[in-house]
């Protein structure tokens, strides 16, 4: 009589262990650099949608922009007893994927109301440089 025996071998788990280490070697490279992106895609979202409805909406209610004084945070709380102010206009403070608060002058230094950007991953405002995000 002969016995069955189920299961898998000792060379056939290595198989399939050296298989699966082949195709991570192969993916991990190309998804690494995905969250730096996704971030990224993340503060234009808020500088290009989001703020902008919100500064809009304030805009609208009390007749101007915040000062840069005011900043922001006129969205949330009202800056000095408006009468027309009808906020908040955000649910929460607006910080960017990094930690910081976005960066917010009114009026803009490029024929705009304002200027909002993000100081970018290295959080530093050296005027502008590659990974500054702004609705310039």
């Amino acid at each position: 009589m002969r016995i069955k025996k189920y299961g898998f071998t000792l060379i056939e788990m290595m198989l399939v262990v050296i298989i699966i280490g082949v195709l991570a070697s192969i993916v991990m490279p190309r998804l690494l650099g995905r969250g730096e992106q996704a971030k990224a895609a993340a503060v234009k979202a808020d500088i290009n949608a989001s703020i902008p409805l919100a500064l809009d909406l304030f805009s609208t209610d009390i007749g101007r922009f915040p000062t840069t004084e005011e900043g922001l945070a006129a969205l949330r709380t009202n800056p000095g007893a408006l009468e027309k102010w009808k906020g908040p206009y955000l649910k929460k403070d607006p910080q960017d994927p990094w930690g910081k608060e976005y960066v917010y002058k009114s009026p803009g230094s490029h024929n705009t109301d304002y200027d909002l950007y993000s100081l970018g991953p290295n959080g530093i405002d050296d005027g502008g440089s590659n990974d500054d995000i702004g609705n310039w």
